[in-house]
């Protein structure tokens, strides 16, 4: 009865591997072709595509303005978030877990579309529109409580008894959380640093509605002006262009995973 059943499943899951493959694969090999098109085919090899993102001024500005910004988010949500979780982990006051509930819900809406209307308002009245960090500082409020909700489940795994040697010592507060829990929770802030990075490398909505100028738009928006006036996609451009965009999220995940490695329990490294 199990192997009645067996060929269709594996004819299903080919299927699906097909589906998910063939766009990479496309991807792969349009960006050098000198007569891309949607096919995916072996190309004639050519850098035509490159050359001539590299003469877009924007489409170059945009990757350095992505760069800003995503650091900059990763750099406030690592330094706010470790430091809230820490304070979270180890105090008790009424109403710290619905405290932590209400934070994780609300921050699935600040960076969304039902809050761009006030956050837009907000940015307006704070002159902080059009500029990065304006940006940055949503990114950062709609990031912030995910990160203090995820590490402070580290930080909770973190034996206190390394404290209380420390606190013997004489170490401060401060001195507690930055030679004790925060090297102790270093793979808890390289899960958030990815997060944080990939989901603002990837951002659209954001920048495109608070920022106004061409040279300070990242990837996400900038990718946009690779149409023609009536909306034709150049596609060996957009195919270079995205090839190009996916680098910088491939090169950060695998540097975190090979230096952290993602094998996690608690707050220790697994």
């Amino acid at each position: 009865m199990v192997s009645r059943f067996r060929w269709p499943k594996l004819f299903l899951l080919l299927l699906l591997g097909v589906g998910f493959f063939l766009p990479l694969l496309w991807l792969l090999l349009t960006p050098f072709a000198a007569e891309p098109t949607l096919a995916v085919k072996l190309p004639s090899l050519s850098l035509k595509s490159f050359s001539e993102v590299w003469q877009n001024r924007t489409a170059v500005l945009a990757f350095k303005n992505s760069i800003i910004l995503s650091l900059g988010a990763m750099a406030l949500v690592l330094g706010f978030g470790s430091l809230a979780a820490y304070a979270l982990s180890r105090s008790r006051f009424a109403g710290k877990d619905t405290l932590l509930y209400l934070l994780l819900l609300f921050s699935s809406i600040v960076t969304g579309v039902a809050a761009m209307v006030p956050i837009y308002a907000l940015n307006q009245k704070l002159l902080l529109i059009d500029t990065l960090l304006g940006v940055i500082l949503v990114f950062t409020a709609g990031f912030l409580p995910t990160a203090v909700f995820i590490l402070k489940d580290f930080v909770d795994g973190i034996p206190r008894a390394y404290e209380e040697a420390a606190l013997v010592d004489g170490s401060s507060s401060l001195a507690l959380f930055r030679y004790v829990a925060f090297p102790l929770a270093r793979p808890g802030l390289a899960v958030i640093a990815v997060l944080t990075f990939v989901s603002t490398w990837a951002n659209f909505l954001v920048p495109f509605v608070l920022l106004r100028s061409s040279e300070k738009v990242p990837i996400a928006v900038a990718i946009y002006q690779f149409f023609t006036e009536v909306g034709i996609p150049r596609i060996g451009v957009i195919s270079a262009y995205s090839l190009l965009y996916t680098a910088p999220v491939l090169a950060v995940y695998f540097w975190i995973s090979r230096r952290y490695g993602f094998g996690f329990f608690g707050g220790l490294k697994g």
